[in-house]
This record gives C-alpha cells, structure tokens and sequence, in this order.
C-alpha cells in the first residue's frame, strides 16, 4: 500500500491501527495524523523495540491492508 494513500485517509485507517498497536492511544495516534515516521516512533516508545522492528511492522501492516480502497 502506498503510504500517501494511508496518510489521506488516516481517519478511516485508525481503528486498524489502533488494532495492530493497541498501547498507541487516541491521542498518539491523532498526532501521528498518517506521518510514517512519528508511527515508527511511537511504536519504538511505546513498544520498546528499536527503528528496525518498528518498520518491519509498518510494513507488515501496509502489506496487510494493500487491498485497501478508500
């Protein structure tokens, strides 16, 4: 999945990322607003894994919603 396509429709995608990262709250998650890069970090704080793992779940995710249509 294109990751411009997520950050369009970041209000849609919201619940499916508060399930894949549940320790992420609301407000994380408001103020990531679809930036890939304050996701990767705060999954790095609120998981305590490194930059590395952080993108290998980004990815999983992007690959797990690729037939997103918004």
């Amino acid at each position: 999945m294109n990751w411009d396509i997520i950050e369009g429709n970041w209000k849609q995608l919201k619940g499916n990322i508060r399930q894949q990262w549940g320790k992420l709250t609301d407000d994380h998650i408001d103020m990531i607003a679809g930036k890939r890069d304050d996701l990767s970090g705060k999954i790095q704080e609120a998981y305590g894994v490194n930059k590395d793992e952080a993108e290998k779940q980004i990815k999983a995710f992007e690959e797990n919603h690729k037939d997103y249509r918004p």
